[in-house]
């Protein structure tokens, strides 16, 4: 399928699968996005609710590593050790990464942690900076089998509009058993199938304001 870089209403670039119309990141601002839905109402909400010195998180969808690279800046003032786990079916290729401009807009002084979490290999976990370890599983996300070992998840899948199975009761039960218990779940989506099968699962579910473009997003707590 056709990929194409394209710059969001933010300035912020993006991967659009053309033949899907479809983005990894929000057409209407990729960074305030990310910002907004996994940064806020996900990490700041979690640490908010819980004094800890380590927290673990699980990326379902690593693309771009926007998330991660907010994530790794937010590490960065504090004294947390952070844990970030980013699973991805189909690595994005370093020359799309190359043509992307989140450094330039968020923090060029950190361009070395950008590239680093790039360059590092898949399957192995590595320490990005002192108080951040990253693993990149190169995994399909039916096939993750981890049990009570997150604190937090960033679901940022392609939507359902293009990928229906990525959104099924059964993947969230993979989520709620990820998660330990008092783990938070964020996502950018907010249908209401999506409402539902949480709820049935065990999640205590808020629907929250979106980001820019988007009216409403999703929150779950184990």
């Amino acid at each position: 399928m056709k990929r194409n870089i394209i710059t969001t209403a933010d300035g912020s670039k993006t991967i659009q699968i053309e033949d899907w119309d479809e983005q990894y990141h929000s057409k209407h601002g990729a960074i305030q996005e990310a910002q907004h839905v996994f940064i806020k109402e996900g990490l700041h909400h979690y640490l908010e609710l819980n004094q800890t010195k380590e927290i673990s998180i699980l990326e379902i969808g690593f693309g771009t590593g926007l998330n991660s690279f907010l994530t790794l800046l937010e590490a960065q003032t504090s004294n947390i050790n952070y844990n970030y786990n980013g699973v991805e079916g189909y690595p994005v290729s370093m020359d799309e990464i190359k043509q992307l401009n989140y450094v330039e807009l968020i923090s060029s002084e950190n361009e070395f942690m950008f590239d680093k979490l790039h360059s590092v290999s898949w399957e192995t976990e590595f320490e990005i900076t002192p108080n951040f370890k990253l693993t990149k599983r190169q995994q399909f996300f039916e096939d993750i089998k981890d049990v009570n070992q997150f604190d937090l998840i960033y679901f940022d899948a392609f939507g359902a509009r293009v990928q229906p199975e990525l959104w099924t009761k059964a993947i969230f039960e993979i989520m709620y058993n990820a998660l330990k218990p008092k783990g938070v779940l964020a996502t950018y989506a907010a249908i209401g199938e999506v409402k539902r099968n949480m709820k049935a699962l065990g999640f205590n579910v808020e629907r929250l304001q979106g980001p820019p473009g988007k009216r409403h997003m999703l929150r779950g707590t184990k």
